[in-house]
C-alpha cells in the first residue's frame, strides 16, 4: 500500500517534466493508449510489469522489455567544438578526444600560452604561405558533462588516421598524411598531459588505414592507401622495420579504390575478420595466414570511399560456454562502384540500402541480406548499451570525399538483430544538422550518443557553400531514455575504481532498481568497448553480453547480480569497458571496469 501512495504522489511529477519537455518526448500524445499503458505498468507483478490489455500489444511489456512510442530526441550541447571532429574517442575519464587535421587551415580554437607547432620545411602549405609556425589547435578534450574544450598539441599530420584505446587507457594513434604517415602518437587522459608522437615508427605509410587491438594487448595496423600489407604497432619509442604483405588488398582495390579502412574484427577465437571493397577474409594474427575466405557481399562497394557501416554484433555468453562462441558482422551501406567517379563529375548516385549479416565463426557462413528503411552512405554504425545498433549521420547519394555526396540522411536508425527480419528495423527522431563527411559519434556512459563533425570542404569554410564546416555539438537520446521509462531505470552502487577485473573471475554487481521483484529473464549484463571513429567506421568496438550466475533480491530496491567475467582476452581484449545493468531494455548509466 505505501508502495502505491508513492507512486501517486510521483504522477504530478511526471506530467509537469513531461509537458516542458518537448525535446525529449518527440511526437508523444500523452492521451493515447501508450501513456496510459505506462501508468498501468507501475501495478504490475513487480511493480513495473504488465501484459497485453487487448488494445494491440500497446501495454509497456512485451517480449521482456518496455514498448515506447518514445522515437529519441536531440539537445545542442555545444555550438563550437573548437575544431572539425574528423575523429573521435571516449576517454575512461569520461571526456571526449577530439582532432581533426593539421593542414586543414585555422581552426576555431589556438593553442596555450602561444605555444605554436612548426611547420615542417617541406609541408604544403609552408610553402604556398610561407607560414613557419601555426598556433591553433587540430586536436581538442571535450568535456561531455560541461562542454568546455582544451586544446591540445599535435604535431604531425593526422588527416585520415587510425586509433584505440590500449589495454591501460592510452590513446594510441596511427598513421595519417604528410610528416604524419609513418607516426604513432600516445594521449593519456591526466590533466596535464599532451600528445607524445614518433613519427618514424611505422614502416609503412598508414593512410585510411585501420587499427585493431589484439588478445595480447598489442595493436594491427592494416591496409592505407597504396598499402597491401599490415604490420603490428611496436613498443612506444621503437621503430618497426617489418611488414606483412596481404595481396587480398590489391585484389580487392579498383580504379576509386573502394577497400580503405578496411573493417577488421577480432573474432572469438582470437583470429581476424578483415573486409574491404566486397570481399573478406578470416586472418591469424599468430601464423600471419588466411585461414579462410567467405563469400563476396553482393550489391556494390562498402569500404572508403564508398563508406558503408559494419559492426561486430554483441557477443553472447552463457554459464557453460561451448567452444565456440559464436560471432556475427552486420555490415550496412555502401555505394555502387562506379559511385565515386559520378560525384567527381558532379552526379551523386543512390547509396546502398541493403545489409549483409554473416557469422563468421561458421565454416560454411553465407551473407543474410537485410533491407534498411533509407540508403545510407559516411554513416556511423555504434552498438548500444542493450545490445541494438543505431546508425546514425551520413547521406543517401555519394561517396566520402570533399562535396562528393548529397541528401543527408537524417533520421537515425535502430536494429534490433534479436528481432524477428520484418521486425528489426524502425526509424527514430531526425536531426536537423547535416552530419556529412567527417562526421563521427559516441556512445557515452549515460548512454546518450555525441554526434559531432561534418567537413565536405578542404579546408574551414563556414559561408558559400552548401554544406559548412560544422562544430556544433549534439547529444541524441535513444528510446530507452524516454522519461516516462526512467522510473524503470536501473542504477549500478558498485565500484570498481582501482580494480583489475581477472578473466574467468566472478563479478559480484550491487544494484538499485524501483522494484519488489527482478526477474532473472528480464535482466542483462552488458560490457562495452569505446572505440576510435573516423570516416564511418568505429575500430575497436565491441559489446559483450554477460553470463548470469545468480540473482539476489537484498532489500526491497536493491539487488545483487553476479556474472562470469569473459573466460579469454579474444573474447574481451584487455582494457577499459563500460559496464551497464539492462532491465527490459532499459540501461542503467555505465561504470568503468579494467579488464586484465
Amino acid at each position: 500500500m505505501a508502495f502505491l501512495f508513492k507512486v501517486f504522489c510521483f504522477l504530478p511529477l511526471f506530467f509537469t517534466y513531461g509537458f516542458t519537455q518537448p525535446i525529449f518526448f518527440g511526437y508523444h500524445d500523452p492521451f493515447k493508449n501508450p501513456f496510459i499503458g505506462r501508468l498501468k505498468s507501475l501495478f504490475g507483478k513487480d511493480g513495473g510489469a504488465g501484459g497485453d490489455n487487448g488494445n494491440g500489444g500497446e501495454e509497456i511489456i512485451k517480449n521482456h522489455y518496455y514498448n515506447t512510442a518514445y522515437k529519441g530526441g536531440w539537445e545542442l550541447t555545444s555550438e563550437n567544438s573548437g575544431v572539425s571532429a574528423m575523429h573521435m574517442v571516449l576517454f575512461p575519464n569520461n571526456k571526449i578526444i577530439m582532432f581533426d587535421a593539421t593542414d586543414f587551415g585555422p581552426s576555431q580554437i589556438q593553442l596555450s600560452n602561444g605555444d605554436c607547432r612548426q611547420i615542417p620545411k617541406n609541408n604544403i602549405r609552408r610553402k604556398k604561405n610561407n607560414q613557419i609556425e601555426d598556433c591553433w589547435a587540430h586536436s581538442v578534450e571535450y568535456d561531455i558533462d560541461t562542454a568546455d574544450i582544451k586544446p591540445l598539441k599535435i604535431l604531425t599530420d593526422t588527416w585520415c588516421s587510425s586509433g584505440g584505446l590500449a589495454a591501460d587507457g592510452t590513446l594510441v594513434s596511427t598513421g595519417g598524411w604528410n610528416d604524419g604517415t609513418k607516426s604513432v602518437r600516445y594521449l593519456t587522459g591526466c590533466s596535464t598531459c599532451d600528445w607524445k608522437e614518433y613519427p618514424k615508427a611505422l614502416s609503412g605509410s598508414r593512410w585510411y588505414s585501420t587499427q585493431q587491438i589484439l588478445p595480447d594487448g598489442g595493436f594491427i595496423v592494416i591496409g592505407g592507401r597504396r598499402m597491401f600489407n599490415y604490420e603490428y604497432v611496436p613498443k612506444e619509442g621503437k621503430p618497426n622495420t617489418k611488414n606483412f604483405d596481404l595481396p587480398f588488398l590489391r585484389e580487392t582495390t579498383d580504379n576509386v579504390e573502394n577497400n580503405l579502412y578496411p573493417f577488421v574484427h577480432l573474432s572469438t577465437d582470437g583470429n581476424l575478420f578483415v573486409f574491404a571493397n566486397n570481399r573478406s577474409i578470416l586472418l591469424d594474427p599468430n601464423t600471419n595466414k588466411i585461414v579462410r575466405e567467405y563469400p563476396i557481399l553482393s550489391g556494390g562497394s562498402r569500404n572508403y570511399p564508398a563508406s558503408g557501416m559494419s559492426a561486430l554484433l554483441p557477443i553472447k555468453l552463457h554459464s557453460a560456454n561451448p567452444k565456440v562462441i559464436q560471432a556475427e558482422v552486420l555490415l550496412c551501406g555502401g555505394a555502387k562502384p562506379e559511385s565515386a567517379k559520378q560525384a567527381e563529375k558532379g552526379t551523386y548516385l543512390s547509396a546502398l540500402q541493403d545489409c549483409g549479416r554473416i557469422d563468421i565463426t561458421d565454416p560454411n557462413a553465407t551473407w543474410k541480406k537485410e533491407t534498411m528503411p533509407s540508403p545510407r552512405v559516411m554513416g556511423d554504425m555504434l552498438i548500444l548499451p542493450t545490445g541494438d545498433i543505431l546508425m546514425i549521420n551520413g547521406a543517401k547519394k555519394g561517396v566520402s570525399g570533399w562535396q562528393f555526396a548529397d541528401d543527408p540522411n537524417y533520421v537515425p536508425i535502430l536494429y534490433k538483430p534479436d528481432n524477428p527480419t520484418t521486425e528489426q528495423f524502425s526509424e527514430l527522431r531526425a536531426t536537423t544538422i547535416p552530419r556529412m563527411y567527417h562526421s563521427t559519434s559516441a556512445v557515452l556512459p549515460d548512454g546518450k550518443i555525441l554526434v559531432a563533425g561534418s567537413n565536405t570542404n578542404n579546408w574551414y569554410n563556414f559561408t558559400g557553400v552548401k554544406y559548412p564546416t560544422e562544430l556544433r555539438v549534439e547529444k541524441f537520446y535513444p528510446p530507452y531514455l524516454d522519461p516516462l521509462l526512467s522510473i524503470h531505470r536501473p542504477s549500478i552502487i558498485s565500484e570498481f575504481n582501482g580494480k583489475v577485473v581477472k578473466y574467468g573471475s566472478n563479478i559480484e554487481i550491487l544494484f538499485s532498481l524501483k522494484k519488489l521483484l527482478v526477474e532473472e529473464s528480464d535482466l542483462k549484463v552488458t560490457m562495452y568497448a569505446p572505440p576510435f571513429t573516423t570516416h564511418g567506421y568505429s575500430m575497436n568496438q565491441r559489446l559483450v553480453v554477460l553470463a548470469i550466475s545468480q540473482l539476489t533480491n537484498v532489500m526491497p530496491g536493491t539487488f545483487k547480480v553476479d556474472v562470469m567475467a569473459p573466460p579469454t582476452a579474444a573474447i574481451a581484449p584487455p582494457g577499459y569497458y563500460l559496464l551497464f545493468v539492462v532491465h527490459r531494455s532499459v540501461p542503467s548509466p555505465g561504470i568503468w571496469v579494467q579488464y586484465s
